[in-house]
């Protein structure tokens, strides 16, 4: 073939060739490699809130993912409208994911799409000391309202097994009880879910659970909970300052002394403790954290001012949730409903705390 090719036309080709390659060869330093695969660095705990968790590829390798948005043919359900819905309230965050309020998503809809994905949905509980009296109303109705029709495991911790009730549970529904000795202070109790949280999840949640949710006993569901709160990782905003509150006055920890420190002029929102969930690795990842940093804490002599929601709060800030829930999701017997918390579904009950808590709530 060359030996009917001009001469000019070889010279030229090569030519090319050559500063292609001499090209290549002065930007290759500068070019990302080329793989089939991404490698996924493994989690580190100190570094964590730098956000170096790499690309939404590496998330969860080989792990629970949300699957295909699948819906059986058939299914009547409303038809969903472009120019009308919640104009009371903001539906998306800053950062361009989900802030769900009642009236932004169809039940129907999203149980369908979930329950063919069939997750296994975990839910850690603790009910140490006098907080077992709890345990009946909250598993009750739980059973009435949350994730119904899905596979879900409570997770029951406790220092006194003998008071966790019999419950009739619905098909795929299950309770196991994990003991955890007393504490004295209710503090202890609260940093001590994170740690025997993770411990759970370490040697059998792993293997038995795709999403994990943790909440406090104390509540009752008075309405659905289900696969709309389903995401990656989902916080659900405090009640006390979802509207109106400046950042600054919201109660982070501000000494720089502790691992949860917030500076002034810095933070989203501000987030319960109460309910949170979202990938087991995910949560596992996150309740470590909590539990860790609360460690390093103690040994500088501080305890941070609201315990691991501060640790959450500062973990949330600079690891974005993937899904924000509105108060609807956490509310208290204690306060006024407002007219654009439409449905309380979860609700944590009033009580005496001096009563119920080991060290009278101080």
């Amino acid at each position: 073939m060359l030996r009917n090719t001009p001469k000019s036309h070889i010279l030229f080709a090569c030519a090319f060739i050559a500063i292609a390659v001499g090209f290549y060869f002065y930007i290759k330093d500068s070019l990302p490699p080329i793989r089939i695969y991404q490698d996924c660095p493994s989690p580190d705990l100190e570094t964590q809130t730098k956000n170096t968790e790499g690309s939404e590829d590496c998330k969860d390798q080989g792990k629970w993912k949300i699957g295909d948005l699948v819906m059986t043919p058939g299914l009547k359900y409303a038809q969903p409208n472009t120019q009308q819905g919640r104009t009371d309230v903001n539906s998306v965050t800053n950062w361009n994911v989900p802030l769900v309020w009642e009236g932004t998503f169809d039940p129907v809809v999203i149980d369908e799409i979930y329950r063919e994905m069939d997750p296994r949905i975990a839910v850690v509980v603790f009910a140490v000391g006098k907080y077992t009296r709890f345990l009946k109303g909250f598993l009750e109705t739980g059973e009435k309202f949350f994730f119904v029709g899905f596979r879900v495991t409570y997770y029951i911790f406790t220092d006194n097994e003998k008071e966790v009730p019999e419950i009739e549970m619905g098909t795929g529904r299950n309770i196991t009880i994990l003991s955890v000795p007393p504490a004295s202070r209710w503090q202890d109790v609260v940093l001590g879910r994170m740690k025997w949280a993770t411990v759970a999840i370490e040697q059998q949640i792993r293997d038995e659970a795709d999403y994990l949710f943790m909440m406090d006993i104390d509540s009752v569901f008075y309405n659905r909970f289900g696969a709309e709160s389903l995401s990656r990782l989902s916080a659900v905003l405090h009640r006390g300052y979802y509207k109106n509150t400046a950042r600054d006055s919201f109660p982070y920890e501000r000494r720089p002394l502790s691992k949860a420190y917030i500076p002034a002029g810095e933070g989203d929102y501000y987030y319960t403790a109460a309910v949170w969930g979202g990938y087991l690795e995910e949560m596992y990842k996150l309740v470590k954290y909590c539990y860790e940093q609360s460690q390093e804490d103690a040994k500088n002599n501080i305890e941070a001012v609201w315990q691991e929601e501060s640790h959450l709060n500062r973990y949330l800030l600079y690891n974005k949730p993937t899904k924000v829930l509105s108060p609807e999701y956490l509310w208290s017997n204690y306060d006024k409903v407002p007219a654009d918390i439409k449905v309380v579904r979860i609700s944590q009950l009033v009580k005496n705390y001096a009563e119920v808590r080991p060290n009278g709530g101080n």
